[in-house]
């Protein structure tokens, strides 16, 4: 019995063969290794229909070892099984003895003189046990003579003065480690029912809620996905390698060892790959408008932060079906946007402060997607079409657009305060102005309403965009943009000179901010 050298092979029971390394604990001759020890045989030394002489072996093998040589070559076996739990050291003499008995009994023969190499493990060393914590632990009052006599019989040998005792603890229970072991021995000896049913205290009047906050946010996103129409998908954690390949640079530790299929593989860095075959399954059987979501994990490594809850959905196919008052639209990163601004805004984030980025993941259509942050670094949610080059690897006709919402990455409200606040109604009728600006084409839409919005933040209620027009005759990198402006008093009807003065603070907030002038 030695240490297998590093690069060795055996050749196994099974007929497979195995590199070893220092680790692992070998049974070798002169020469080679024969067998794994605590795992498994060597075909060489297996035993065949022509075998006429046997070398029986009893022994105990280290089950920390033994755990981790069957996990290092994957190799499941009955030994492992056993010796990676731990056997009684001091059995194996007469664990020998039994063994041998049985062979000549069943086969006849002639035994050899018993050879042992090396010891037993050295006893382990007695455990102090205080009977008065049977009841401070469980709750259960059982008698000290009651609780000598159950130690007795499951082998223990108590002695020691009344208020702390030495229990020697058997060969074979090496699953008893400490003083709480001795207790639940006890316990369950004595009866699990025997421990009163005990309420917890409360610390107030009314229960605390069952759910935090994450857990809300996830709940609220199912409940306002599904009010929008898309239908819940529940779909598997992994994908294939190839499909997560799309999505994102593949780490090894998300890799499954034992994967329960090869197209299954790897951790799934997003939900959206297993939504996108499923639409198209659904379209291979003639349902080509599909709307899917789900609230589940996202996995891009073993770190802590590697892995994430994320709201994912995609919408397919057509808007509606055919209709004779209104023909149907192919879904576009607009209907996307507006579901993860809808789920945003129920989370509580402010969805009028949010900035677009066009730069977005490969995996987005360039140009037709976009990403919703909260100032520079924290990303709320992507949007926008996927590539058709993706949507050519999984084999699914387009177009799709999708969205994928952090409900963890919205800040938490400053207010702590469970309550809505009341509904505040004016009485004073709304008043649209519509503004058009011509600014730079590279200047986005969000920026405009932006400055807008921020020019009078009193009276100011809303800010729409509703027209955008490019031609030869606003100059070359020129577009006009057009915006409705809602103001909304609350105490009084304005005159005619105050709506002016909004309106010149709106021109100027959108000049100083975009360079845009107001079209005449």
């Amino acid at each position: 019995m030695r240490l297998a050298k590093d690069g060795e092979t055996l050749k196994a029971l099974n007929e497979k063969e195995y590199t070893l390394d220092h680790d692992m604990t070998v049974i070798a001759d002169e020469s080679t290794a024969e067998a794994l020890g605590g795992v498994m045989g060597g075909e060489i030394s297996g035993v065949s229909e022509t075998t006429q002489n046997v070398f029986v072996e009893s022994a105990y093998f280290d089950p920390v070892r033994t755990a981790m040589t069957g996990r290092k070559l994957n190799l499941q076996s009955d030994a492992r099984y056993r010796f990676e739990r731990g056997i009684d050291p001091a059995f194996l003499e007469n664990g020998m003895e039994v063994a041998t008995r049985l062979i000549l009994d069943l086969c006849g023969g002639e035994p050899s003189e018993l050879v042992v190499a090396g010891a037993s493990p050295a006893t382990t060393a007695p455990i102090y046990l205080r009977p008065d914590r049977v009841q401070e632990l469980t709750g259960v009052e059982i008698s000290r003579d009651e609780i000598q006599r159950i130690l007795a019989i499951l082998g223990f040998e108590v002695s020691g003065d009344s208020d702390q005792w030495q229990v020697s603890i058997p060969s074979w229970r090496s699953d008893i480690v400490h003083e709480a072991c001795l207790v639940e021995e006890v316990v369950r000896i004595n009866g699990f029912d025997a421990i009163p049913a005990t309420p917890l205290p409360r610390e107030t009047s009314l229960p605390k809620p069952a759910l935090n906050q994450n857990q809300k946010r996830r709940s609220i996103s199912r409940r306002i996905l599904a009010g929008r129409g898309l239908v819940e998908a529940v779909t598997y954690s992994f994908m294939g390698d190839k499909e997560a390949a799309l999505f994102a640079d593949i780490q090894r530790s998300v890799v499954i060892g034992n994967p329960i299929s090869s197209e299954l593989s790897v951790m799934r860095p997003t939900a959206l790959g297993n939504l996108i075959q499923a639409a198209g399954r659904n379209a291979d059987k003639g349902f080509a408008d599909v709307d899917l979501f789900e609230v589940g994990p996202e996995y891009y490594g073993d770190g802590p932060d590697d892995q994430r809850i994320a709201a994912t959905g995609i919408r397919t196919g057509q808007t509606h079906t055919k209709h004779w008052a209104e023909a149907p639209k192919p879904v576009d990163a607009y209907m996307a946007k507006a579901d993860a601004n809808a789920v945003l805004e129920a989370l509580g984030a402010p969805v009028e402060k949010l900035q677009v980025f066009t730069d977005v993941r490969p995996y987005y259509h360039p140009g037709r997607a976009g990403e919703l942050h909260l100032g520079p670094k924290n990303t709320l949610a992507r949007f926008g079409e996927i590539n058709p080059k993706v949507l050519r690897a999984l084999g699914v006709k387009g177009p799709v657009v999708a969205f994928e919402i952090y409900p963890d990455a919205v800040p938490t409200p400053k207010s702590k305060s469970a309550a809505r606040p009341l509904l505040s109604l004016s009485a004073f009728q709304p008043i649209e102005r519509d503004f058009a600006f011509v600014v730079d084409s590279d200047i986005d839409a969000a920026k405009i309403v932006q400055a807008a919005r921020g020019a009078e933040k009193v009276l100011i209620d809303d800010v729409r965009v509703f027209d955008l027009f490019e031609g030869p005759s606003l100059g070359e990198g020129k577009k006009s943009l057009a915006i409705t402006v809602v103001l909304q008093p609350t105490e009084k009807t304005l005159t005619d000179e105050e709506i002016e003065g909004v309106a010149q603070k709106v021109v100027q907030s959108v000049e100083k901010v975009t360079g845009g002038v107001l079209r005449s």
